[in-house]
């Protein structure tokens, strides 16, 4: 009896030592955190208040953008332009929404053909970003951030 006492017992006192848990410091766990996002994407996009309630990352997305594009243009429809050439180029725009919702250019590429005919096209989409609604920022892990968007803006215009 003591022998199959002992037997039992064996296991136990010499298995403990593979029950020890490693401890990890907070700032491992922060670094391995790190590691592993990827910051280049978010988990919800900037929303506008026609926008906020989507819950799909995709449809919130096309969304935002959508609201966007049909403000911008319809601002650049406002200006009425008269040009001496046709002009049927893109413009990018780069939109940074900033942690707090406010909007800003980041940059412009615009090609000298459209500055010529049209010298007043960065105020315009400066005006235009300006009068933007309110935006709710983009968030990752619940936490506002800020992100740039690049956004292709087709110019047409006729010759006059």
């Amino acid at each position: 009896m003591r022998i199959s006492l002992l037997l039992l017992l064996i296991p136990f006192l010499v298995g403990c030592e593979n029950f020890e848990t490693k401890k990890i410091s907070s700032e491992e766990v922060l670094d391995q955190e790190t590691r592993s996002l990827n910051w280049k994407e978010v988990d919800e996009y900037p929303a506008f208040e026609n926008c906020k309630n989507i819950t799909e990352l995709q449809k919130a997305r096309n969304c935002f953008e959508t609201t966007i594009t049909k403000s911008v243009y319809a601002y650049l429809e406002k200006q009425e332009p008269v040009v001496t050439e046709a002009i049927d180029d893109t413009v990018v725009l780069y939109l940074k929404v900033e942690k707090t919702g406010r909007p800003a250019i980041d940059s412009i590429l615009v090609d000298t053909t459209v500055t010529n005919q049209l010298p007043d096209i960065r105020l315009w989409l400066q005006q235009s970003v300006d009068s933007l609604p309110k935006i709710y920022p983009a968030s990752k892990r619940g936490i506002p951030v800020s992100s740039t968007y690049m956004m292709p803006i087709v110019i047409r215009a006729e010759e006059n």
